[in-house]
């Protein structure tokens, strides 16, 4: 997952070509695991997966707008590991259990279950009895109309208007929300699923979506590779499909189609040019799914269904990079994944390396080191005021961290930092290989850190020793801060910038518009960046009517001119302000203004009225963010 061009901004945690198209992949059989299932609690689940683990789920489940609701069966083919275990432990969250069944014989026969009391952050534990050891068990449950991990939209917050939106957010602990699981990374498990809804919807999950399908409010998917549980998705509304290539194609609102499709024509380069580097893409299709501006996050890496937030899509093709990080999440995350959040650069800081290489193998080395830099000197800037067990890339045991906090710029960031300077010490060629190699050995498996220490140790560190010291790698993966060996970017387009920049700053003429006609998003970034904590109210206004910043639809340069239009007392962009906050519900890109605008008693109460107008249409998660920032703004006041 990734808060677009993360590699724009170190988000606010709580958490992208060949002339011809190649045939589609076929679809790999889970291999067996080469290694056995790591020894690392996963603090996040109550879910016990090394006595019993779910191999295989089947869903038979309705969808209901009324409602707001996802009800059903849940059935699970167990494997029980520990012969001695007489009980299946499952995550929960605000769930309604009707009642628990297991398979015995041809028939279903009740089972004794208990539902724990809710704790805050994990839910409820669902304790089943299990005294047989059933091969099959099945739950009958609903869901709540608050379910974290799910948004029901209606029409009116639709980009068409006509028909109502629902769609998951499963990552890091939300699945547990609309289905009773081990909710853990641990376990990964094929599945099926039977879905029923209103006939005028189209639903979509994250399994073998047909292009073709028809809406008729009854459908059939199917996930015949393992996946943890994270990555299980649903969504449902006024969606159509229009292909990119053989392979990948975008799923939208009418209204949103074509323009998606055309700012992501290079979906299919993108695919080529990651197996050209890491192997072949072994989950047969790569669709995308472009959801209302509500959704909290930049993307999320379902597989076959990456969810995709709508601000990315500015017309010309510069931030783009978020399909290249969800996309790479295919084979960093989804192939070989974290065993718990705390391990999570593994997830994300692979991914954003990889993220990385694709932009390069498509847009150049300059938009590649300009999106490095981007981003790492936002992590420079916010590393410091970390507490230092959320600075190191593995948490270390014993660290109490909430799940989505695990994912923070750290993991994204210095993750890729590390990386690229391991690519540095062995050379590009040789750090391929050993890549490639990673995601093969590890294909289909939950691993932890220390395993993947222990495979560079044997793949890369000895192969080449002297390279890189033992003590290096410790303060990369276990240190706090940036270590001294990070390697440096330079980018001749921030350079040109800097010079405007400082130039107008001094004697108050704006840069040749010849010059900044040509500049891309990354770098009106860094010019607005450097730009210092207030400017002048005259300065803003030349800079507005110069540039239009005020009412820009490019979210990446609206979360930073208004936060010091804010800061600098530009009260004319507070219409826009709020017209902003209240349309977008990704939380990257209205975090920094919400932040800036309870600092004051007039922007507190204005935070609050959008806030207001804004929150039926907010993402449960965004709300939560939100809300906690205003309760703790108005009670300092």
């Amino acid at each position: 997952m990734r808060s677009l061009a993360l590699l724009l901004s170190c988000a606010a945690v709580l958490a992208a070509g060949c002339s011809k198209e190649p045939e589609p992949a076929p679809v790999a059989a889970t291999p067996k695991p080469a290694v056995e299932t790591p020894v690392d609690r996963d603090e996040h689940s109550y879910a016990e997966p090394r006595k019993v683990a779910i191999d295989d789920l089947a869903l038979d489940i309705a969808v209901d707008f009324d409602a707001k609701t996802i009800g059903g069966t849940a059935t699970y083919t167990l494997d029980w590991k520990d012969k001695a275990a007489t009980q299946l432990v499952l995550d929960t969250r605000d769930l309604t259990i009707e009642k628990v069944e297991g398979e015995a014989g041809n028939a279903w026969a009740p089972l004794q279950y208990a539902l724990a009391a809710k704790d805050p952050v994990l839910g409820s534990k669902l304790t089943i009895e299990t005294p047989a050891r059933n091969t099959k068990v099945r739950v009958t449950y609903t869901s709540s109309p608050e379910a974290s991990g799910l948004q029901w939209l209606t029409p009116e917050m639709t980009e068409g208007k006509q028909l109502p939106f629902m769609f998951s957010q499963s990552q890091q602990i939300h699945a547990r929300s609309w289905v009773p699981l081990q909710d853990t990374p641990q376990v990964r498990y094929t599945y099926s699923a039977h879905v029923t809804s209103r006939p005028d919807v189209m639903v979509l999950m994250s399994a073998d979506n047909d292009p073709a399908a028809v809406r008729d409010g009854d459908y059939t998917f199917k996930m015949p590779q393992k996946i943890p549980s994270y990555l299980m998705a649903i969504a449902a509304g006024d969606l159509v499909f229009k292909p990119i290539s053989a392979r990948s194609g975008v799923w939208a609102e009418p209204a949103m189609v074509d323009k998606a499709t055309k700012e992501f024509e290079d979906t299919e380069k993108m695919i080529a040019a990651t197996e050209q580097l890491y192997g072949p893409y072994r989950w047969d299709r790569y669709d995308m799914l472009v959801l209302p501006p509500s959704f909290p996050y930049g993307g999320m890496e379902n597989p076959r269904l990456s969810f995709i937030t709508p601000t990315v899509i500015v017309g010309d093709k510069t931030l783009v990079s978020l399909i290249a990080h969800e996309l790479a999440h295919s084979w960093s995350g989804n192939l070989v994944t974290f065993s718990s959040a705390k391990h999570g650069w593994l997830n994300e800081g692979f991914t954003s390396y990889v993220e990385n290489r694709i932009v390069e193998a498509l847009y150049g080395k300059e938009t590649a080191s300009m999106e490095y830099a981007i981003a790492r000197n936002a992590l420079k800037k916010e590393i410091g005021t970390m507490p230092e067990a959320t600075q190191s890339l593995a948490v270390k045991p014993g660290t109490q961290l909430d799940a989505d906090d695990a994912l923070s710029a750290v993991s994204y960031d210095k993750g890729a930092w590390f990386l690229q300077f391991l690519e540095e010490r062995f050379g590009r060629q040789e750090f391929d290989a050993f890549l490639r190699g990673y995601f093969d050995h590890f294909a289909f498996q939950s691993i932890t850190t220390e395993q993947f220490l222990d495979y560079a140790k044997k793949n890369l560190f000895d192969k080449h020793p002297n390279l890189v010291s033992d003590a290096e790698i410790q303060a990369w993966v276990y240190g706090t801060g940036i270590p001294a060996t990070a390697p440096q970017v330079q980018s001749r387009g921030f350079s040109n910038t800097d010079t405007a920049r400082i130039a107008w700053q001094g004697s108050g003429q704006l840069p040749n518009k010849q010059l900044t006609d040509a500049w891309v998003t990354q770098q009106w970034v860094h010019f607005l960046e450097g730009m210092g904590e207030t400017l002048t109210v005259e300065q803003l206004k030349q800079l507005d009517d110069a540039y239009h910043f005020t009412g820009t639809a490019n979210g990446e340069i609206a979360m930073r001119w208004y936060p010091l239009t804010i800061r600098s007392g530009y009260v004319e962009a507070r219409p826009e302000i709020a017209r902003f906050i209240e349309r977008v519900g990704r939380r990257k890109l209205i975090m920094p203004i919400y932040e800036e605008l309870v600092k004051t008693p007039e922007g507190l109460a204005l935070a609050k009225e959008s806030f207001a107008r804004a929150r039926p249409g907010y993402h449960p998660i965004t709300t939560g963010s939100v809300e906690a920032l205003l309760a703790k703004a108005s009670a300092g006041q």
